[in-house]
């Protein structure tokens, strides 16, 4: 199939440290290009891919100083985008509600991947005035904000299965792990707190936005000196086996309804279980006593510290290859492409009556 990627452009793809959306939008890419399908990237211009690489910005935004309006970007992005739509089978977004107006109407085969929140009231007032877009989630759960929508599948994410391995040997330190972003939702003061009272130390890597240097000075910096705790900040993929695959466990204490959870199955890729708190995809994510714990609490969570030795690591990294593969969430999408490219007028279940 001649396919259409369209990342965002903040990051470049696949992203130099932090960034969730253009990392999947990375492993998707080079999966199906394998499969043997003809893909081109929509991106920043410092991305790298197998696929034929449409540099519509010169550089991710975030790395650029220069930039203060983002939006004007996302404006070319689209125009470039729709000057060369009907040369391809299908165009897979992953840029939120940017596409909807303008695609909606140049009659082609198009669908659009949401990969945040969508539990505010302004998502809601602008994905309602598109009740026929086509939608992809990447989790049920993500869903429920906006039951109303033209919801035409769920894909997990996945990624390649030899980026992250467990280590041939663990170093034997013992500690637990978190990653991501220090943010009020993420929980990096309940992950203090819980290797705390567990006596254990923590480790720490995460990105500080901009706009939780406030938080992160006020709130969480006094809790780096209460105990064992060491923050490392920002790693890449070529850090994370060690980071994750050494640790004891991975810590992932939200208070919020995260969409998917990227750090969960890069945990499990590693053989490291996840203690994570029942919230969002992390029921559709988790296998329960398999890749980890399901808590509901901070108490909950340092008991759990205590069964670690019950979870088989071996089995852990089993459980990522059986669910949690590049190559099955690209054969996901493409059972989606194919679909949608025959009748791009109709959802996909009108789609599969009609044939």
């Amino acid at each position: 199939m001649r396919i259409a990627q369209i990342a965002p452009l903040f990051e470049a793809v696949p992203p130099k440290l932090y960034g969730g959306t253009e990392r999947v939008v990375s492993w998707l890419t080079e999966e199906l290009v394998s499969m043997g399908h003809e893909v081109t990237l929509f991106a920043s211009g410092d991305s790298m891919t197998a696929a034929k690489l449409e540099p519509v910005w010169p550089q991710a935004i975030r790395l650029d100083p220069a930039i203060r309006d983002w939006i004007a970007a996302y404006a070319v992005l689209m125009e470039y985008v729709a000057q060369r739509a009907h040369q391809f089978d299908v165009l897979h977004f992953h840029v939120d509600y940017f596409p909807l107006s303008l695609f909606s109407r140049l009659g082609v085969p198009f669908m659009t991947t949401l990969h945040g929140r969508l539990d505010l009231p302004e998502f809601k007032a602008v994905y309602e005035t598109f009740p026929n877009a086509p939608f992809v989630s990447i989790s049920d759960s993500q869903r429920l904000p906006l039951p109303r929508q033209n919801w035409v599948g769920t894909v997990l994410h996945g990624l390649p299965p030899q980026l992250l391995t467990p280590p041939a040997a663990r170093t034997g330190e013992d500690y637990l792990a978190f990653l991501g972003r220090v943010s009020p939702e993420k929980g990096v003061d309940r992950a203090i707190r819980i290797a705390a009272r567990a006596g254990m130390k923590l480790k720490i890597a995460a990105k500080v936005d901009k706009v939780d240097q406030e938080y992160f000075d006020a709130e969480i910096k006094p809790l780096l000196a209460t105990g064992q705790v060491e923050f490392i900040g920002e790693i890449n993929d070529a850090q994370k086996p060690a980071f994750l695959g050494n640790a004891r466990a991975l810590l992932f204490p939200i208070r919020w309804p995260e969409p998917f959870g990227l750090v969960m199955i890069e945990a499990m890729a590693c053989g490291t279980p996840v203690i994570a708190f029942r919230h969002g995809s992390v029921p559709e994510v988790m296998d329960d006593g398999v890749s980890g714990f399901i808590v509901d609490d901070e108490d909950q969570a340092v008991a759990a510290l205590g069964r670690l030795d019950s979870i088989d690591r071996a089995g852990v990294r089993a459980q990522f290859e059986r669910r949690f593969t590049a190559r099955r969430m690209a054969e996901d999408y493409v059972a989606l492409y194919r679909r949608l490219s025959r009748r791009p007028d109709l959802s996909l279940v009108e789609a599969e009556a009609a044939d």
